[in-house]
């Protein structure tokens, strides 16, 4: 079984900064993608950014220029660092794997979110 632990929200005022780190654990070969999402409330959650496992990378259009995401193959994990936070970043953050294991290819696991709220 795989389970992936996120850290790092919290509170900051507009214009600050956190950083979001997504640990994989478990029988793991290899991560193949992972990749960030938020969900505001009453919003349907939305993909924020992904990385792939040969290192490129997407961003949705509203984050571009202040988020960017990584990852440290050794450590199984992923992080996002926000900067120039706004209150419309706000909202619960998962971040998603998709992983390849003995006799799968990949299968897709979720973290459990972390909440980010940005105060104006």
């Amino acid at each position: 079984q795989v389970q992936l632990v996120e850290s790092g929200g919290g509170l900051v005022q507009a214009g600050g900064s956190l950083i979001l780190s997504c640990t994989a654990s478990g029988s793991i070969l290899s991560i193949n993608t992972m990749g960030w999402y938020r969900q505001a409330p009453g919003k349907q959650r939305e993909l924020v950014a992904a990385i792939l496992n040969g290192g490129s990378t997407n961003y949705v259009d509203t984050v571009k220029g202040r988020f960017t995401i990584s990852r440290d193959n050794a450590r199984n994990t992923g992080y996002l660092q926000m900067n120039s936070l706004k209150p419309e970043d706000t909202g619960v953050y998962y971040c998603k794997a998709n992983i390849r294991q003995i006799g799968v290819w990949g299968q897709d696991y979720w973290g459990q979110g972390t909440q980010v709220t940005v105060s104006s």
